[in-house]
């Protein structure tokens, strides 16, 4: 068998591969042996049908079988043996697929193309500075959390008329385009919040009312094109949200209004616990607490975007651009040229910061073993548990649901992935000078 490999250039190579009749007929004759043992046909004995029997009937097909399986093999082998930093996988040269008789007598050439990664090396130092951001709350964001709390453990009621913020039952129907009701037509009973209306004209139309009011509203332009509560509020699909120009009655069936609770022992008691805080700026300093520890995970987060972005920038490397978009065609056949081409910078991008990732593992021999994996799905899983139940998994209940998670390819390599990401960061805050950077919470939503 005889491997050649052309290098077109620093990014893209040819491989051809020949193989001979001596390379592949052991394997065949083999693999006929193994189908004659196991094959039931008629006239003849479990396992004793005569294995020139097989090769008659099924023989171009084992053949078939065993010549792609020794392609895979030998591809996969050069590969490593050559320490070659593939990119995708090779794929057949167009225009290079011959035709074969199959008659066990054929010398096989296979001619690949590969893409392959750029040789660079990590140079990541103090010198290179990213900010990092103490979030602190500022007004805004405090008094927004407070009067959150305040709802929450607030006093229901049903006014008398609307007012900004209440939550009407409205029953809506749809109607024709003279103003009468639609025959047919949409109509549903829903909750209506009116914090979500962003015309500010529909909205003081729906302010003042009392239960029984009918007004006739373009629901569309009232949510300002929001399809998705737009489709939950009429219960239609999106994508009948969004075909609609019609106008609506709405009637007022009942109002409901959340009233803040008061500022006083109780609700400081209700928040907190019994005594934690008793006074109102005893109060306000536990909400910014809480507030600012939220917001940490927000930091850490851009932080990890801004390193992600400094290695972008300093290593721009070059791709076998034609030969990934070939591949991505090839392995997403139903993906069209236009997404191709929209979707290729970010798939370039994260391809660029998986080459990054690795090239600093290999070069600061980071490890990572498989406890750290099993120990990342153990709390990715007992996060979601916490979500629909308050107590605790019992400890080998977690085990043995992260075992069986790990047992799915897609989730060990998800997992995986997090991991190495994980390390990566850790090395990068460690190099890179971080320059810490006091910013309000509004400000720092702010940021691009």
């Amino acid at each position: 068998m005889d491997i050649i490999q052309d290098k077109i250039d620093h990014l893209n190579s040819v491989l051809t591969v020949k193989i001979n009749p001596d390379d592949y007929l052991a394997r065949v004759e083999k693999a006929i042996k193994e189908q004659a043992k196991k094959v039931k046909m008629p006239g003849f004995r479990p396992g004793m049908v005569p294995s020139s029997h097989i090769k008659r009937v099924y023989g171009k097909e084992i053949l078939v079988d065993e010549i792609n399986k020794l392609l895979s093999d030998t591809l996969n082998n050069y590969i490593a043996e050559n320490k070659l930093q593939v990119l995708g996988q090779p794929l057949p040269k167009a225009g290079s697929i011959k035709e074969f008789n199959w008659d066990f007598k054929d010398e096989f050439e296979f001619i690949y193309e590969m893409g392959l990664a750029p040789e660079f090396t990590v140079d990541f130092s103090s010198k290179d500075q990213v900010k990092h951001y103490v979030i602190k709350a500022d007004g805004e964001v405090l008094a927004s959390r407070i009067s959150n709390l305040r709802k929450g453990y607030g006093k229901r009621s049903n006014p008398e008329v609307s007012a900004d913020d209440d939550v009407l039952l409205v029953e809506l129907k749809q109607l024709a385009t003279d103003g009468s009701l639609f025959e047919g037509g949409i109509s549903n009973t829903a909750s209506l919040r009116l914090d979500k209306i962003k015309d500010a004209e529909i909205k003081k139309r729906l302010i003042g009312l009392s239960k029984d009011s009918v007004v006739s509203l373009d629901i569309r332009q009232a949510f300002a094109d929001d399809m998705d509560y737009l489709a939950k509020l009429l219960a239609i699909s999106e994508a009948d949200a969004g075909d609609l120009t019609s106008a609506f009655q709405v009637t007022i069936k009942n109002i409901n209004r959340l009233e803040e609770s008061d500022l006083d022992q109780e609700f400081f008691d209700k928040v907190f616990g019994k005594d934690v805080v008793k006074t109102k700026e005893a109060f306000e300093e536990k909400v910014t607490q809480e507030i600012e520890s939220m917001m940490v995970q927000n930091a850490e987060q851009r932080l990890q975007y801004d390193l992600y972005q400094l290695g972008l920038e300093k290593f721009n490397v070059d791709l076998p651009d034609a030969f990934l978009k070939r591949w991505l065609k090839a392995t997403n056949e139903k993906i069209t040229d236009q997404e191709l081409e929209e979707g290729y910078a970010a798939f370039v991008k994260q391809l660029k910061w998986t080459l990054i990732e690795n090239q600093i593992i290999k070069e600061n021999h980071i490890e990572i073993k498989y406890e750290e994996i099993f120990q990342a799905a153990k709390s990715r899983l007992e996060a979601q548990f916490k979500m629909y139940a308050p107590g605790a998994l019992p400890a080998d209940q977690l085990d043995q649901y992260a075992t069986t998670f790990l047992r799915d390819k897609d989730n060990l390599n998800r997992t995986l992935e997090e991991v190495k990401a994980s390390h990566v960061f850790d090395y990068l805050k460690n190099v890179v000078t971080l320059g810490k950077v006091e910013i309000t919470s509004t400000e720092f939503s702010k940021l691009t």
